[in-house]
């Protein structure tokens, strides 16, 4: 049955949403579909960072170095879970080719590119949808505990002020001090980013973007699309209650399920899980003044719907596996080790699926071979960052009044063309 929409948004995360609602207030009528509800998987408890100066890609000679020091601790920054090892090796052979100096030189190059949309696009959203007061500029601070982890951060700063990233390095406890009060002593250097941004509650913001979609006459279904045939100038999309959807363009934004849409269209993208973990800690938690990386660590403290939220890592284990929560107590371990008066009761554990490609990029732009239907997903853990810029660039693709910023942007990094193309695989 047609949908009376102009186009159909798959996924009602915070993408899928800010999706939606950019297409809706550029005249279409749209359908906005999610199997579970709004902010029901990784935009319901991630740490609520826009990181716009996070453009360093996760595939990296420096990751490769340490990925198998990591691998050795199962409650590390890193882990695979074995019985997960031959499912995920050709995706690890995709990511220690994105590894390459010149692959890593592109991908930040382009990476560094939507931060900077992202950094204009985010503060437009939020005045758009009423939420100017949930979001904060109060920096971030990146720490190290010993001067070779310090030093070996260096030409990674040295990268983003190439890009134009402001920061300050504090050389000492003291100066961190004067940033974040109450740290271990033991932390030797750290690096002050003004320009990070953060959000009150990631969850709470998504329903606010899908409220005001409604509110504006935009339709919220609950529905699992199971599968995608794209014809022409119609695309049909088969639910799991058995009904058959038919439009004039789908948008696919489900996260870290989008692969398997793509695939229906003969697009195998190489989408893996980083399952991230984290425990949110109530009111009184800690004093805590903006968010907090330990990199070392592959963590994060940041402040949270009026409490404390840690969490981080990396888990590549995908879609089926249960959540082992002993990740989640692990980094909060760490982040009492550094935070001496950290008050670690009463918390709420949780683990979402970011979606994840091998180069850190995602793909946003036509489906190849399929102008009906646009790809916009794998943001991994950066998917609130770039959710208000992935947005405006899809509303672009469809005619909508843009900025200069948006109608310049090159688009062709984050083709899915760079995974179906012939020379990928070669």
């Amino acid at each position: 049955m047609s949908t009376g929409a102009d186009c159909v948004v798959v996924g009602a995360g915070i993408v899928g949403c800010c999706i939606a609602f950019r297409l809706q207030q550029a005249g279409l009528r749209v359908l906005l579909l999610d199997r579970s509800g709004v902010a029901a998987e990784a935009s319901r408890g991630n740490a609520g960072a826009c990181a716009y100066s996070d453009i360093l890609p996760l595939a990296s000679p420096g990751i490769i170095r340490q990925a198998p020091r990591w691998l050795l601790d199962p409650l590390g920054p890193l882990s695979i879970p074995p019985a997960y090892l031959p499912h995920i090796t050709p995706w690890l052979w995709r990511f220690w080719r994105a590894s390459q100096r010149q692959r890593v030189a592109a991908s930040t190059h382009a990476q560094a590119a939507l931060m900077r949309l992202a950094s204009q696009a985010m503060p437009r959203l939020m005045h758009d949808v009423g939420a100017q007061d949930q979001l904060h500029t109060d920096g971030n601070l990146h720490l190290y505990e010993s001067e070779a982890e310090w030093r070996n951060s260096l030409p990674g700063w040295q990268v983003r002020a190439d890009h134009g990233i402001a920061f300050e390095h504090l050389p000492d406890a003291q100066s961190i001090a004067h940033w974040q009060p109450g740290l271990s002593r033991g932390l030797v250097a750290g690096v002050f980013v003004p320009d990070w941004q953060r959000v009150d509650d990631p969850q709470r913001l998504t329903e606010r973007v899908a409220e005001r979609f409604v509110a504006a006459g935009g339709r919220l279904q609950l529905s699992q699309v199971m599968g995608l045939q794209s014809t022409g100038e119609r695309v049909t999309l088969q639910l799991a209650e058995g009904a058959a959807l038919r439009t004039r363009h789908v948008v696919v934004a489900a996260g870290a399920w989008s692969h398997q849409l793509a695939r229906c269209l003969g697009h195998p993208i190489p989408l893996e899980t980083e399952r991230g973990y984290n425990t949110t800690l109530p009111p009184g938690a800690f004093a805590l003044r903006r968010q907090l990386t330990f990199g070392g660590h592959g963590f994060v403290v940041t402040p949270i719907a009026g409490g404390v939220r840690v969490g981080g890592a990396v888990e590549l284990g995908g879609l089926l596996a249960a959540p082992n929560y002993r990740r989640a107590q692990a980094l909060l371990d760490k982040a009492r080790r550094f935070l001496p008066g950290l008050k670690n009761e009463g918390g709420t554990p949780w683990m979402g699926f970011r979606p994840s490609l091998p180069d850190s990029l995602p793909v946003i732009g036509p489906a190849p071979g399929h102008p009906a239907v646009t790809y916009a997903f794998g943001h991994g853990h950066l998917g609130l960052t770039q959710a208000a810029a992935t947005a405006e660039l899809v509303a672009g693709l469809f005619g909508a009044e843009t900025t200069a910023e948006v109608a310049g942007f090159d688009l062709k990094p984050f083709s899915a063309r760079r995974f179906t193309a012939p020379a990928e695989g070669a």
